[in-house]
């Protein structure tokens, strides 16, 4: 630990859970769809029963003391609290790595590749594959502070990462990230090329050639995929990006309607065969969903699409990069289109099963990319 920092635990007044139950057996629960799939959002069986076992089952208590099992810090850069996971591998030599989640994720998205990637012998695997993993919480989400002025976008977090990793004693160190972890990262990497020996990224947002008479059939896939996401599936951006305080109202106010939100793209973006509670678990996805309810950050954490969404940083990325490309990921582009942003790739593979959420749904394959990617960049 060094001066920057002080130790941070978990500890939920017992008020603020009796507050959740009180809302969560007075919700006001809509009528059923008029269709018999998730074409106009989240079915109302399936979310009655997620919340029913909400209210009745999930044990909070167990769950937290789980997250606390992980070192925890808070520490101020540019003027914002920041809060992050800190677990350093027993391995001295290890290669810093920070890890920037997206929206609707949260660290706990990574807990369980923490161990493997800190400690890789411990888990049947090669020393010196191992990281000291740096997992902070964005500007607005968890434990973070909220930002109270605008200019918190992806570039400022990426500055405010960059001293983070400095504070920390970390000269050269790698980073990974999707969704908002994914621009995160890449601006990291534009910024602090200097120290950052490689990014990995399991999202990247990049420019097409929709009209190209030469696409082959994958890119093809893609650009049906981004028409469907665009006209189909990217209402919450759209109002996140325009109006996030007016969907804030709701998301900090109710936890169905909070509930529902996240779930929906839990759905929508994971490779489970259409059931994201029967294929993760209801405990590891409320996980994620008392983060936001918790602390209040439903507004807070929309408000990033506010700050950021809708226009691409300048310059390309010259650091070594890896690619993973999971089959149910928003965005799938070609290796080709990828280049022309990031010139310098050096791992690109296509996994056979994932989706958005990579270390949450397939955590050996997520580790197993990681440790490919960075055996060819480490110092």
């Amino acid at each position: 630990m060094t001066s920057h920092e002080s130790p941070f635990e978990i500890a939920v007044p017992d008020s603020d859970l009796a507050d959740l139950a009180d809302r969560l057996s007075r919700t006001r629960w809509p009528e059923l769809e008029t269709v018999s799939d998730w074409s106009q959002g989240v079915p109302l069986t399936y979310l009655r029963n997620l919340c029913e076992y909400w209210s009745t089952e999930y044990e909070w208590r167990e769950r937290e003391a789980g997250l606390n099992r992980f070192d925890q810090f808070r520490t101020t850069i540019d003027g914002l609290g920041i809060h992050f996971v800190h677990v350093r591998s027993p391995v001295p030599d290890a290669c810093p790595l920070v890890i920037t989640h997206g929206w609707p994720g949260s660290f706990v998205e990574f807990l369980a590749v923490i161990g493997p990637l800190t400690d890789p012998g411990a888990f049947g695997g090669d020393p010196a594959d191992a990281f000291h993993v740096v997992c902070p919480s964005l500007p607005g989400y968890a434990f973070s502070d909220k930002p109270t002025s605008s200019g918190w976008g992806v570039d400022r977090i990426a500055r405010a990462w960059a001293q983070l990793m400095t504070d920390l004693g970390y000269n050269r160190y790698g980073a990974q990230g999707g969704d908002w972890g994914s621009a995160v990262t890449s601006r990291l990497g534009f910024l602090d090329a200097a120290h950052v020996v490689g990014i990995h990224l399991n999202m990247l947002s990049v420019g097409t050639d929709s009209g190209s008479e030469d696409l082959t059939q994958a890119e093809i896939a893609a650009l049906e995929a981004m028409k469907y996401y665009s006209e189909w599936d990217s209402g919450y951006a759209k109002e996140q990006s325009t109006r996030p305080q007016t969907i804030g109202y709701s998301l900090v106010d109710s936890p169905v309607g909070l509930c529902a939100w996240i779930l929906e793209k839990f759905w929508s973006w994971t490779d489970t065969d259409g059931d994201p509670v029967g294929a993760l678990g209801a405990d590891r996805i409320l996980d994620n969903v008392m983060l936001y309810w918790l602390t209040g950050s439903g507004a807070s954490a929309a408000r990033l699409y506010w700050e950021a969404f809708g226009g691409r940083l300048a310059g390309k990325i010259k650091v070594p990069t890896g690619v993973s490309i999971y089959p149910k990921e928003i965005f799938r582009p070609s290796r080709r289109w990828a280049e022309r942003r990031y010139p310098n790739i050096v791992h690109w593979e296509e996994l056979p099963r994932g989706g958005h959420f990579a270390a949450f749904e397939q955590p050996d394959l997520f580790v197993d990319q990681l440790r490919k990617f960075f055996r060819v960049v480490r110092e």
